[in-house]
């Protein structure tokens, strides 16, 4: 058979309306081209599609079974239709996120918040892990998008580097809030809450200390920078972070404050090479990138 869709819209006009002339209006066509469509689909299906009975077009018995068929197949064909057109205005997709654990709980969500009020249709997996796990993936093509730092370069992904200003954050009261900005040597007393010893930003950050003559001070050793911020809220220490991570916690009592030298956080923004990035993904990366202007240094 060579069914093809007009056919199908032309029988289901009629069926409806009983009227080849209302079936040319509802299909924008004329007489002849209704008539014609339903002559060929009859000659493919192999049997009479309608009857006239009091001046109307009535369905046939094999007709009538093959409508509700025909019906579903056009509201599938309708539905791609409505799919594709939202694809092709970025109102609809899949988003796969890959990121580090601080990012699912701080910054992250509000840019996928505001990213998802303008398309309803969109939906999003966000998945926390380590910066190696997160590259397996990444590598793996099982994410369209990561969020990670200490990264080195894989031919497999495709990377941009980005540093982001880092700041000093104190308890509530703490003597320090009285100063303009914090050093090393400010720190060098207090008791100091930074991330894992392996971490590319503890080493700058410590390089800083050793530099102005001082030792960082150790007292808690965490992963990520959300769990420092939540430790010195709760007034057990002071540490050096992310300020776009500081500013997510500065209404749960955290003082933030200028940390010189500068030692920047280098975040990395990643997605596959050999897959094609959806129109999604694109728009998404450009909105987290645009989220972080105003922290980068």
């Amino acid at each position: 058979m060579a069914i093809r869709l007009r056919q199908l819209e032309a029988f289901r006009a009629v069926s409806r309306s009983g009227n080849i002339t209302r079936a040319a209006e509802e299909l924008a066509v004329s007489q002849p081209a209704v008539s014609r469509l339903l002559r060929d689909f009859s000659g493919e299906v192999g049997f009479e599609l309608f009857q006239r009975r009091d001046g109307r077009l009535v369905p046939t018995q094999e007709s009538r079974y093959l409508l509700g068929e025909v019906d579903r197949l056009l509201a599938s064909v309708h539905h791609i239709e409505e799919l594709t057109k939202d694809l092709h205005e970025r109102k609809a997709g899949h988003l796969r996120i890959a990121c580090l654990p601080g990012f699912a709980t701080s910054h992250l969500p509000g840019v996928v918040a505001r990213f998802l009020r303008e398309r309803p249709g969109v939906t999003v997996t966000i998945e926390p892990d380590r910066p190696e796990r997160i590259l397996e993936w990444i590598i793996g093509e099982q994410y369209d998008f990561g969020i990670t730092d200490g990264f080195t370069d894989h031919p497999a992904v495709q990377a941009e580097t980005m540093n982001m200003r880092s700041v000093a954050i104190l308890p509530r009261g703490h003597a320090l809030g009285a100063r303009d900005t914090i050093t090393p040597a400010d720190l060098a007393d207090e008791r100091m809450i930074h991330t894992r010893r392996d971490s590319p930003f503890f080493r700058d950050l410590e390089a800083r200390f050793l530099t102005a003559g001082v030792t960082l001070p150790s007292l808690i050793e965490v992963r990520q920078f959300t769990a420092a911020c939540m430790l010195v809220a709760e007034g057990i220490g002071v540490s050096v972070v992310s300020e776009f991570d500081a500013r997510e916690y500065e209404t749960r009592g955290l003082v933030i404050r200028p940390f010189t030298p500068e030692t920047p956080h280098r975040l990395t923004l990643l997605h596959p090479t050999h897959t094609p990035i959806s129109m999604i993904t694109l728009e998404f990366i450009e909105a987290f990138r645009a989220s972080l202007e105003p922290f980068r240094c």
